[in-house]
């Protein structure tokens, strides 16, 4: 299993990452030499990859990073980098790298005392790797001030540090960035990609895998949850009950808390695995005694703490109901597709009789409008508007087709 294998339907990418790679370990080489540098490099110091929600973008950069570090004994008889199995590929496929830095908003935005520290940590030589990779995932969270330092370390970057941004796409990204990247574009893999790698990667049953592929229309991250976790089942199939129970303005705002509540709730269990285990190694970090008090002056550093854990808490939960919302946009669409008595798969067979019955309650026109609705609700909530109101006002106007 070498670090391509999670990459669903990029063979084009992986095979320029694959290529470049296998460079890369020619101007270590030649560094350590003090030989020329090759002119014809097909590596660079910094790459965006971009391309739709699920197309697997944080996995090929992540996949990149641990073939840089690959320590694989057979690369010295000519074997490929990016083996899977050695230090180098594991620590980097785990984030656990020490010369792997990985980059996430934890809010809205990266703020710039976010990026300071790896701002300037990218200007220092690798400890242990072959190279000092610093992965972006949200590039397109950069806020100004944090875009403009990332920008001055990818202008001018140390001879072995590679910067890999991603974002959904490269209008994301400043100009003045993306102009000193080299680019990727990923695409949504087939949902028969997606089914294939879940049974073999993850041992799920045929029928299963298709199911879960075909209602998340080859997200792969959504499709192995979906297909693992039966409480992310449940939430989906309450999800596509919603629409046959708008039938009164009551119904509309009981199904709309619901959809928060249980959104809040998904946060609550991702918070309570990660807080107190972030609290506990800050505490021990910091000096304090089992069960004693935390020593002088360290009140800031909790307190930053705190309202970082915060911060994550709601973009949780807004992601989830993000989910919620895409798979109310699927049902609509195949509500449509019935209407329009197209040959579009539908991405919700399992809910078949439901979207029959929408279908021949209502026409093309109002399930567009339903559509915009929830677009509509998907911005309102990421311009901060209360998630409570803007769900209302989704289900309200689903009601009102």
């Amino acid at each position: 299993m070498t670090v391509w294998d999670d990459l669903v339907g990029q063979e084009k990418v992986s095979a320029v990452l694959d290529a470049a790679a296998r460079d890369a370990d020619a101007l270590v080489t030649a560094a350590a030499a003090d030989q020329p540098l090759p002119e014809t490099s097909k590596m660079t110091h910094a790459w965006l990859f971009t391309g739709p929600p699920g197309a697997g973008r944080n996995q090929a950069a992540r996949a990149f990073a641990a073939a840089l570090q690959c320590v694989s004994s057979d690369r010295a008889l000519g074997g490929a980098p990016g083996c899977g199995f050695c230090d180098g590929c594991h620590t980097a496929l785990l984030g656990t790298h020490a010369d792997v830095t990985t980059v996430a908003a934890v809010g809205s935005e990266i703020l710039v005392k976010d990026m300071r520290d790896t701002v300037r940590k990218s200007f220092t030589s690798p400890a242990n790797g072959r190279w000092q990779i610093i992965l972006v995932e949200d590039a397109e969270r950069l806020n100004e001030k944090s875009a403009n330092a990332v920008l001055k370390a990818v202008e001018e970057p140390a001879p072995r540090t590679v910067w890999l941004l991603c974002a959904p796409s490269i209008e994301d990204v400043l100009p003045t960035i993306r102009s000193r990247c080299r680019h990727l574009n990923l695409r949504t893999p087939s949902v028969e990609a997606v089914a294939d790698m879940l049974m073999r990667r993850d041992g799920i049953e045929p029928e299963v895998a298709a199911s879960a592929a075909r209602a998340t229309q080859g997200h792969v991250d959504r499709a192995r949850r979906l297909a693992t976790d039966p409480a992310a089942r449940e939430r989906r199939a309450a999800v596509l009950k919603l629409p046959l129970r708008l039938d009164e303005v009551g119904a509309c705002l009981r199904a709309a808390q619901e959809l928060v509540d249980a959104a809040a709730e998904d946060a609550k269990q991702l918070a309570e695995e990660m807080d107190g285990k972030e609290t506990e190694e800050l505490k021990a970090a910091l000096g304090a005694a089992q069960g004693g008090r935390m020593p002088r002056g360290t009140a800031g550093v909790m307190k930053d703490l705190e309202d970082m854990q915060k911060r994550r808490r709601t973009r949780t939960q807004r992601d989830s109901l993000d989910i919620a919302l895409g798979d109310l946009t699927a049902f609509y669409r195949d509500v449509l597709a019935l209407q329009l008595g197209t040959r579009v798969a539908l991405a919700n067979a399992d809910a078949e009789d439901a979207l029959e019955r929408l279908a021949r309650a209502g026409t093309p026109e109002s399930t567009l409008r339903r559509i915009e609705a929830i677009a509509a609700c998907r911005e309102a909530l990421d311009r901060n508007v209360a998630p409570l109101l803007a769900v209302e006002a989704m289900t309200m106007a689903l009601r009102a087709g």
